[in-house]
């Protein structure tokens, strides 16, 4: 677990550990022992496996390729978490990933426990057939820890909907008669992949920040202006007002994001930069998000980075460093990229008032204390990237009843699953003192430290 997450897990517990109204039962020394329990098993996961894939390359050579596959909690149900493939995937990364899985399936109240896995390549690089074989050991390395009632892997960065596809067949091949289609989330639809799963992160991601900027904030008008908060005071200063929102990532969670914020009648939303591994995009009366989306789908997911280009799309922008999109003065920042994006280097320079985490602990410990500090808003990873998790537990559900839900059912599924969560944090968060990331921690762990201690596991 990373040093910030640990951080804030264990800021989680002391709170906790002096609220008596938490864990009656638990008094005096034994209490203390209870939580000393709690923060060793929270911190740590239950089990790490790494394999080396042993795979044969089109030029004929053989290459040996880092693999892992971290279960860290299952105390609410089977592991679950993606497969990351990437050549910055390491063996701490993969293990704070799956801690963030158990905290953002408790906070949504999703029956599963937190695992993540990751591969060490870089998909770009190798032919479909090598990817094939990648996936095809993937499952015959770790078939004995993989499976539907047991740890359910999904897609990550990297991988998508053919990669699940693939590693589904393989786990089927290795358990001929048994039950395989909730072996693996994020499939095709032909492969009992359930609709809306591609587009689910991306849709959540935008959907918590309308519905903070507009629902909530127009049901709680009155709380928000009787609360000294900092955040409600930056909340209301964006009541009714026009939106400049940036989008760092235009891959499947950050266009997506992007569309939504486009085609959004709620709000008056318009998407002035986005950005991927080349080029951002910038046009300050708003940029043409589906002939982006459309170039990108007939170019291997980049985004256009030539005048030419651009031109012959019709789009509007000019073109800029991609990084620049980091500190580019917007209202909103949507950080759909990859960890660690603002840190210590670039925090003082972040002109947004409103980031949400579309990507994994896109903010570090230091920066995200300075943000709060400055009453930015931080929508935090485990609250606003849910929507892939969510998802794939309906489509859990529908491979085990093989009863598919429609399009509009998943998507009002995610919606309605988002909004009970939103609702029971939002509250607390501008009535206290604390950031949202806290909130959403203290929620988290106090659905966790409850089932752990029902369940006996802290004696």
């Amino acid at each position: 677990m990373s040093s910030q997450t640990g951080a804030i897990v264990q800021k989680s517990l002391e709170a906790l550990l002096e609220d008596t109204s938490f864990l009656p039962d638990l008094v005096g020394a034994t209490r203390n022992q209870a939580f000393t329990s709690l923060a060793a098993i929270l911190s740590t996961p239950n089990k790490v496996y790494k394999s080396f894939l042993r795979v044969p390359l089109d030029n004929g050579e053989v290459v040996r390729i880092p693999s892992f596959r971290v279960q860290h909690n299952n105390a609410l149900g089977p592991y679950k978490g993606g497969i990351r493939f990437h050549e910055s995937v390491n063996e701490e990364e993969v293990i704070n990933l799956a801690a963030l899985m158990t905290l953002k399936n408790a906070l949504h109240d999703v029956p599963y426990g937190g695992g993540k896995g990751g591969v060490i390549i870089n998909p770009r690089e190798l032919s479909s057939k090598e990817l094939h074989l990648v996936c095809r050991k993937y499952v015959q390395y770790f078939s004995d820890s993989i499976g539907p009632d047991k740890d359910i892997p999904a897609p990550d960065v990297g991988s998508g909907e053919r990669e699940m596809d693939w590693m589904m067949a393989e786990y089927k091949n290795i358990r001929p008669g048994q039950p395989y289609r909730g072996s693996f989330t994020g499939k095709s639809i032909e492969n009992g992949g359930s609709l809306g799963r591609r587009e689910a992160t991306g849709k959540g991601v935008y959907f918590t920040f309308r519905y903070m900027l507009h629902d909530f904030l127009k049901e709680q008008r009155a709380f928000l202006a009787n609360t000294s908060n900092v955040f409600a005071e930056t909340l209301l200063g964006y009541e009714e007002q026009p939106l400049s929102v940036a989008v760092q990532g235009f891959g499947n969670v950050g266009s997506v994001a992007a569309l939504e914020a486009y085609h959004c009648a709620y709000l008056q939303n318009k998407v002035v930069s986005v950005s991927d591994r080349n080029v951002m995009l910038y046009n300050s009366e708003g940029l043409d998000i589906p002939s982006l989306i459309q170039y990108t789908s007939q170019h291997h997911g980049d985004l256009p980075e030539t005048e030419q280009a651009l031109d012959e799309i019709g789009v509007k922008a000019t073109i800029h460093k991609n990084t620049d999109i980091l500190t580019m003065d917007v209202d909103v920042l949507i950080l759909a990229a990859l960890e660690d994006q603002i840190h210590q280097g670039n925090m003082e320079q972040i002109k947004a008032k409103i980031l949400v985490e579309g990507a994994n602990a896109p903010v570090t410990g230091e920066a995200d204390h300075y943000l709060n500090e400055k009453g930015v808003i931080i929508i935090p990873d485990i609250l606003a990237n849910a929507g892939g998790v969510i998802v794939s537990y309906f489509e859990w559900l529908q491979g085990r009843e093989t009863q598919f839900y429609k399009e509009e059912e998943v998507f009002k599924l995610l919606f309605d699953k988002m909004k009970a969560t939103m609702d029971s944090i939002l509250p607390q968060f501008f009535g206290d003192p604390y950031p949202l990331r806290q909130n959403c921690y203290i929620h988290s762990v106090m659905k966790l430290s409850s089932v752990l201690f029902k369940q006996g596991k802290l004696y």
